[in-house]
């Protein structure tokens, strides 16, 4: 804080007094003063997507859902399955990759339920909703840093693939264009666990919930079998599953083919999913 040096009647020329400046002056100098702008949406949303970032920095054990556990899948269900399904792993593993692909990155999605949550337990939260920034930006840095960690596991996953016989025949483009599908999916898909994580108190709470819903909707899907060598009831139930949509979608990119009705329903599934969830989700969070 500056003063303001003055001299009174009387004082010699080497005699000055020295006042602080008056509460109505400090006042208008500081509003006289440019605020800083207030973070765009894009802006505050890539921060906090570069905090999830740091955090995996920090704790680097945090990658082994997105490294060792896409590897023990791969192997594990080709070498498992690829005989008495296909009478080879490599003849498998073309018709597996992509949808065990499919599953193991919506399975790692829950994940992000439970960062929320212990954000939360954590009193982390109170401080974000005190920002003036836009109010879904921490949720959706959240979401934005794990979808890195969906890249890592994609790219483990298909180098396995090719390591034990997957030949993709859309070559390069088709592998971007199934796994840019799967990263829509997988974003707007994250928010039912953003909505877990922020409607239940424990992260144990947030895993069991989690694993009763994604464990149905994985498995009863076309992910390691073709549909129609099942029970009739069970096909209408596995045809219109969001996961049967997007397996088979990233399943025909991969092998070249433009699977229109598939892309459709799982571009549809995913704004279905991200307005109701992400709805539900900001709704929490402001009441929270």
């Amino acid at each position: 804080m500056s003063t303001v040096a003055t001299k009174d009647k009387g004082q010699g020329p080497d005699e000055l007094t020295f006042q602080a400046p008056k509460a109505e002056e400090l006042a208008a100098l500081l509003v006289s003063k440019d605020r800083p702008p207030r973070p765009s949406a894009l802006s505050a949303s890539l921060t906090f997507g570069w905090r999830a970032m740091l955090k995996i920095k920090h704790v680097p054990e945090q990658l082994f859902d997105v490294t060792a556990f896409p590897i023990m899948m791969v192997l594990m269900y080709a070498y498992l399955f690829g005989g008495a399904l296909a009478g080879s792993v490599a003849e498998y593993i073309q018709f597996l990759l992509p949808g065990i692909l499919t599953m193991s990155i919506v399975m790692i999605t829950m994940y992000t339920g439970v960062a929320v949550n212990t954000d939360i337990a954590k009193g982390v939260f109170d401080r974000f909703r005190t920002l003036p920034i836009w109010r879904p930006a921490p949720m959706v840095g959240y979401l934005l840093g794990d979808v890195i960690r969906y890249l890592i596991a994609s790219v483990v996953m298909l180098a396995v693939g090719l390591l034990i016989g997957y030949r993709p025949h859309g070559g390069v483009l088709g592998v971007v264009a199934g796994v840019a599908l799967l990263m829509i999916f997988s974003f707007a898909f994250s928010w039912i666990w953003t909505m877990f994580g922020l409607l239940l108190r424990t992260e144990k709470s947030v895993m069991g919930v989690s694993m009763m819903v994604i464990f149905p909707l994985t498995f009863l899907s076309n992910v390691f079998v073709d549909p129609r060598t099942m029970p009739g009831w069970l096909q209408a139930f596995v045809n219109n599953s969001p996961v049967t949509h997007v397996a088979t979608a990233v399943r025909e990119l991969m092998a070249g083919n433009w699977p229109a009705a598939d892309i459709g329903w799982t571009l549809g599934w995913s704004a279905v999913l991200l307005t109701v969830f992400g709805t539900v989700t900001m709704r929490l969070y402001n009441r929270k």
